[in-house]
């Protein structure tokens, strides 16, 4: 009984070595740097073949001047003065930005409270999960359950729109 539990205790120390041999690390050992080195690499020039730079052709970037920029800021500005311009009723479009500037305020504070609770963010990942498991189930997963909804969505479209 004593040789068993000799060959056990010597199988699992080979077992162990074994596993410490055989370790891999997925960055290999850097030198510490000094206070003194603070020098910048050298960036390496490669030559490439013509058929290697034709297959990497549609990889290659170059810079562009400002003035070939398509985007101009003087046409973004004179477009957003033409829009508010056309804008009827201004007061009630400020209202309105204002408005869903406090709504996003008083979201963030009622999130954070409700993070601040335990186990109640837990529990409404939990719910939204089972939530998002009987969407999938009852609209997604089958396809006349996927024409429903897209019919949905188009009834709701023409209502909002106006145009039921």
């Amino acid at each position: 009984m004593a040789s068993t539990v000799i060959a056990a205790a010597a199988s699992s120390s080979m077992a162990a070595s074994a596993i410490r041999a055989t370790r891999c690390y997925a960055l290999p050992y850097l030198p510490p740097r000094s206070a003194s080195s603070s020098q910048s690499f050298p960036i390496k020039q490669v030559s490439l073949t013509a058929s290697e730079s034709r297959r990497l052709a549609p990889f290659q970037t170059r810079a562009s001047s400002s003035e070939e920029s398509p985007v101009d800021a003087n046409e973004i500005f004179t477009d957003l003065k033409e829009k508010w311009d056309a804008v009827e009723n201004k007061s009630t479009v400020i209202i309105y930005g204002g408005g869903a500037l406090v709504a996003v305020w008083l979201s963030s504070i009622l999130i954070g409270a409700v993070n601040s609770v335990p186990l109640l963010p837990k529990i409404l990942e939990l719910v939204g999960l089972g939530y998002t498991g009987w969407f999938v189930y009852r609209y997604l997963l089958f396809k006349s359950s996927r024409k429903e909804l897209a019919t949905d969505i188009e009834a709701l479209k023409k209502k909002i729109a106006g145009t039921e």
